[in-house]
């Protein structure tokens, strides 16, 4: 795998990353789990997913090891969001925002504090869990500026919700053999759980509105806009599914950044992606960057089976195939000591391309850090 520091056709890893206006804050590689990044652009630093979370138990690490590794995450994510003008949050998990009472936090919640804050949609597009979470990190929010949630509290504006699945139409014109009959009951499965969130939790509320209060919070949902900093666009998707269809872990916004003649697109958690047609979208758009979280090989067989890691390798290979020139791939895929063998076929297929595929360490001159365990 090539360095931070090799030459490729006349440019760096480094420098791409620097002329692009970005910097990685921390990723799993480095041994604590979060997929943090800053934006830098004329109007101030933008920090997307400032969120950190131990790593999982079967991570070979003693347990204050860990803890000491979340707590130096957690003051770098702190350091960031204290130059930021703007905070996006793509969901609600730990590792992409912490809770402003977060104990690793030494300035406490005022770091949220006079920055605007772009968040996925607490209302709808959201699993159960992340509906509770979100709830929780506005209520903090407001606390700490002196108002109550309450006050931001309406009816629900939609009752309606179109289906996300049905405009995925490369996935779901796909024959996989042997397992077709098992995923085409998980997709009736899926259709149920999802008509149901829509009904009986987006459908009937209560809804958070964005909130303005003057020179404390500005809060605004992020879902299918575009926000402009200077000389930097920030566009953030229509919510795309945390891993597979109907993914019970909800749903996420990835974010395409435009900076000049650079663009970087950051995928948040889609797990691969395992769904075609995101790797599709991707590919079409050719970015220079690509921050891409890696399937969570940590779970396999159990959680993600042989047939969903194959089309996360799959698709990873369309998009080191498309042009980008430079992937970040990391987040769930470092979680474990056999990841690189897992996607083996992605490091093959991107010696063939030129791309130049690296985990967040080693784009800071290190290994990963399970790779030394």
């Amino acid at each position: 795998m090539l360095k931070a520091e090799t030459c490729l056709e006349g440019w760096t890893a480094v420098s791409l990353l620097e002329k692009a206006g970005m910097d990685l804050v921390w990723f799993d590689s480095m041994g604590a789990k979060s997929a943090s990044v800053v934006v830098s652009t004329s109007r101030g630093k933008v920090v997307v997913d400032p969120g950190v979370a131990e790593m999982q138990p079967s991570y070979p690490l003693p347990l204050e090891e860990k803890l000491a590794l979340r707590r130096r995450a957690a003051r770098k994510i702190e350091e960031a969001v204290l130059k930021a003008v703007a905070i996006f949050i793509t969901h609600y998990h730990y590792d992409h925002h912490m809770l402003p009472g977060d104990p690793d936090l030494e300035r406490g919640g005022q770091i949220w504090l006079g920055k605007t804050l772009v968040l996925k949609n607490p209302n709808m597009y959201i699993n159960e869990s992340q509906w509770e979470r979100s709830r929780l990190f506005i209520e903090e929010i407001l606390r700490l500026a002196g108002a109550s949630i309450k006050t931001y509290t309406t009816e629900p504006g939609r009752t309606e919700f179109d289906d996300p699945v049905e405009k995925l139409g490369m996935a779901l014109s796909r024959d996989f053999g042997g397992y077709q009959q098992r995923r085409e009951e998980l997709l009736r499965r899926g259709k149920r759980w999802f008509s149901r969130l829509a009904a009986e939790l987006w459908g009937r509320g209560p809804w958070i509105r964005e909130i303005v209060l003057k020179n404390k919070v500005v809060a605004t949902w992020g879902d299918g806009r575009v926000f402009e900093f200077g000389d930097t666009t920030i566009q953030a998707l229509e919510p795309w599914f945390h891993g597979i269809e109907y993914d019970r872990t909800g749903w996420v916004l990835p974010l395409l950044v435009k900076r000049g003649s650079y663009r970087i697109f950051y995928t948040s958690d889609v797990m691969g992606p395992q769904i075609e047609d995101y790797a599709e979208y991707i590919a079409k758009i050719k970015p220079d960057v690509l921050i891409l979280d890696g399937p969570p090989t940590y779970l396999f067989p159990y959680m993600i089976n042989r047939v969903n890691l194959k089309r996360a390798i799959d698709s990873a290979i369309v998009l080191v195939n498309s042009g980008i020139k430079l992937v970040i791939y990391d987040h769930h895929l470092l979680r474990e000591k056999r990841w690189r063998e897992r996607v083996k076929p992605v490091f093959i297929e991107a010696r063939k391309t030129g791309a130049e595929v690296l985990t967040a360490a080693e784009y800071a001159g290190r290994r990963p850090l399970i790779d030394t365990l």
